[in-house]
């Protein structure tokens, strides 16, 4: 069991790692970390206390004016040696730099110098120490127009918007989920390596991206189809567009509904990806589900009866609630990192049908149950 604190820990990347931690909780125990940390030695100590491992990725990235970026990040990072040495600290320190560190700008300076002070702490001290030169990062719920210009096309494209191509030229990508691993990884090995290149997992022209991420905006945003997904990096890039949209006004989804003397023909699902569909019926009162995925695709459609699906983010209090019913048949599809469950709210059984992209693997389930 490592304790591991997360400086960053509501940001994009440290969400992620948070989330990811929470799911193996026979191996790490995570020490809740407050931005308010950084204001008084005190706080910051009480923090770095209680850790095995720190995982330092508080940082700045955009700000009109580059000399606050550096200013902020040299001096979190000075704080946190600062504390390290107070307490006499062992931890081991995760530090994610940048691919920028050799560009010509203020934000690569501040990551380069950052992760030489923590570098020198080890040395003098004695601690075991991680720099991670990491390359551009994407993923779900990324903030458009700050983390990454995936999050801003995604954004755009669910939002009424036209993204535009500044400069168009071959990007070096990781999948935050991805590098979560590589985090996870060095945590475990827990040895110094000063300069620790994470290797980029994708590389792609953005012009390439802005067209995948257009073609998923015709194809599943506007009509409901799921998209041929052929690479890795498809389906990285389509879970991520998945996660921007308004999703309180984009579900349910009412269903096209064919009526002749025979009865009603529907056709619930589109496309071009395999995977495995089922039936249930629910009786009345009986609730399904309650679990989340990290990487899979799933539609519960409403065919007959009437149900209540809700969906809440883990880390979220929030929950969502989709009233459907079979007179007007609808959908809702799952987000990644979504809790979910399915409820029959009738009097009569509920007919539902379930669409999932993989079989079900027991090996290899993606399934964490969690009440919403």
């Amino acid at each position: 069991m490592k304790r591991v604190g997360i400086t960053g820990q509501k940001g994009f990347v440290g969400s992620f790692l948070y989330n990811t931690l929470g799911l193996q909780p026979d191996l790490y125990e995570r020490v809740d970390s407050q931005k308010e940390d950084f204001d008084t030695p005190e706080k910051m100590d009480a923090f770095v206390e209680q850790c095995d491992v720190i995982v330092h990725l508080a940082a700045m990235n955009r700000h009109p004016d580059p000399e606050v970026i550096y200013q902020n990040n040299i001096e979190l990072v000075q704080k946190l040696v600062d504390s390290l040495e107070r307490t006499a600290s062992k931890a081991h320190v995760i530090f994610s730099s940048s691919s920028q560190e050799e560009r010509d700008n203020l934000y690569g300076k501040s990551k380069k110098e950052g992760r030489k002070l923590l570098a020198n702490w080890a040395k003098n001290k004695g601690g075991t120490f991680t720099g991670l030169i990491i390359p551009n990062v994407f993923g779900p719920f990324g903030q458009p127009n700050y983390n990454s210009f995936i999050a801003t096309f995604c954004h755009k494209l669910t939002h009424g918007e036209q993204p535009t191509i500044d400069q168009d030229g071959e990007v070096k990508l990781i999948y935050v989920g991805e590098l979560v691993q590589k985090i996870i990884d060095n945590i475990t090995a827990g040895v110094t390596h000063e300069e620790y290149i994470v290797p980029f997992t994708t590389s792609v022209k953005v012009s390439e991206v802005l067209a995948k991420l257009e073609n998923y905006k015709k194809l599943y945003f506007e009509g409901g189809e799921i998209p041929q997904l052929q690479t890795t990096f498809d389906y990285q890039l389509f879970n991520t567009f998945r996660c921007y949209f308004d999703i309180k006004n984009h579900y349910p989804v009412k269903f096209t509904q064919h009526i002749d003397p025979r009865g009603a023909f529907v056709e619930v699902i589109r496309l071009g990806i395999g995977g495995q569909c089922s039936f249930s019926t629910t009786v009345p009162g009986i609730t399904r589900g309650n679990h989340f995925h990290t990487r899979k695709i799933e539609r519960f459609a409403v065919i007959k009866g009437k149900a209540l699906i809700q969906l809440r983010k883990i880390d979220s209090e929030e929950v969502l609630d989709f009233y459907l019913d079979g007179e007007e048949p609808a959908y809702v599809d799952m987000p990644i990192w979504y809790t979910h469950n399915i409820k029959n709210i009738g009097d009569e059984e509920l007919f539902t049908i379930f669409w999932i992209n993989e079989p079900y693997d027991p090996a290899d389930a993606d399934t964490y149950f969690v009440e919403v």
